[in-house]
């Protein structure tokens, strides 16, 4: 469908004229009207980017605009906070030394970049780049990390072969929470052998990690932490030193007790049968034992026999109802007779021989008859 619009155009001559101009479409003329009638729209554009940007705190951190068009002035917000201000003119006005801009090229205005130094995490948050007039604003996201420290309590470690170990490392003020790693030597340690906790205080991460494993050999123990923004894990090391473990005594104690023990058993049971043996051969019979009576009173009956012939006669003994003896029977004891109120002795035969095999005493009395009764006592 065609459509026909007529235009009057006047002469000079004040004659009239005519001019049909055809239209394909009217989607056509509207474009034509916004190209004709709104050129601003085209030069007020621009671009900020990145629009999102991760840094490390302490670091410098850049955004860049590019601008479409004419331009008078540019405003830089942080935090809600106007910071910084550049005209095209290239005159800067900075709330900080902190905050700076310049043109990416000389001579060239439409692209300026905004540099932040040494940013803190209280620049972390939205960015804002306005171009006065009829271009507008952009925001752009800051995110900063921080990073702390690393430490391995103890020091150096010395251990015996075969002994479990165990080493502390302690991660302090950490945002966000960081990756934490074990090496050995160099080489990354199995998970399972280690546990970290996690504890957000205040605006900070502190983690704590135990790292557990039998000392086998000399090695470089290394407690790691990074962040995406780190170009190297922040790391604390400490060296293990692992001594030969001394000789286990316990199973040869063992062996010489259990040998000893046996020995002693051994020597007991032979020392107890030799006694039994001992003790049976000693035990008489019954022919041993009267042949044993026999000869113990044989022994006694020739030490009577032997005594009673070593005995001496007592020339002093007289028989109960002799009256007179005569003196040739006693002229070996000096027996004498006196008057008859006289009282006659006898001689104590025994009693003079001191060594008369046993023989104690012997007393003599006269009665009225002039002869006295003798008793001899004779112990053994």
């Amino acid at each position: 469908m065609k459509h026909y619009t007529h235009l009057n155009l006047g002469s000079q001559a004040g004659n009239s004229t005519s001019m049909t101009v055809c239209w394909k479409s009217w989607p056509n003329l509207f474009h034509i009207y916004i190209l004709l009638c709104a050129p601003g729209v085209l030069s007020g554009q621009f671009q900020l980017e990145p629009l999102n940007s991760t840094v490390l705190q302490g670091s410098d951190v850049r955004f860049n605009t590019t601008v479409q068009g004419i331009w008078k002035v540019m405003t830089w917000t942080v935090q809600g906070y106007l910071v910084l201000t550049i005209s095209v003119t290239g005159n800067i006005t900075s709330s900080s030394e902190q905050f700076s801009t310049r043109f990416c090229s000389t001579g060239v205005t439409s692209c300026v970049e905004f540099t932040i130094h040494n940013v803190t995490r209280k620049e972390a948050g939205p960015v804002i780049c306005s171009v006065l007039g009829e271009f507008g604003s952009k925001t752009a996201q800051l995110y900063v990390q921080q990073s702390g420290t690393v430490n391995i309590m103890g020091g150096n470690v010395t251990a015996v072969q075969d002994q479990q170990v165990e080493f502390q490392c302690i991660i302090s003020a950490w945002f966000p929470r960081p990756t934490v790693t074990w090496t050995q030597n160099g080489q990354a340690v199995d998970k399972n052998l280690y546990n970290t906790t996690n504890v957000f205080d205040g605006d900070v991460f502190n983690s704590t990690t135990v790292l557990k494993f039998q000392a086998v050999s000399n090695m470089t123990v290394e407690c790691q932490a990074t962040l995406p923004t780190l170009p190297s894990p922040q790391s604390s090391s400490v060296f293990l030193v692992v001594v030969p473990k001394p000789p286990d005594w316990t199973v040869l104690i063992a062996v010489v007790v259990s040998i000893g023990g046996f020995a002693l058993l051994v020597l007991l049971i032979i020392g107890i049968i030799f006694c039994y043996k001992g003790r049976k051969e000693k035990q008489p019979n019954y022919q041993d034992e009267m042949s044993r009576r026999v000869r113990t009173q044989s022994q006694i009956s020739s030490v009577s026999a032997a005594a009673l012939r070593q005995g001496q006669v007592n020339a002093g003994y007289v028989l109960e109802g002799q009256t007179s003896v005569t003196p040739s029977e006693h002229s070996d004891c000096d027996f004498y007779q006196a008057n008859s109120s006289k009282v006659f002795e006898i001689p104590d035969v025994v009693n003079s021989n001191p060594a008369g095999n046993g023989y104690n005493s012997a007393y003599a009395t006269v009665d009225e008859s002039r002869f006295r009764k003798h008793r001899h006592v004779t112990i053994v």
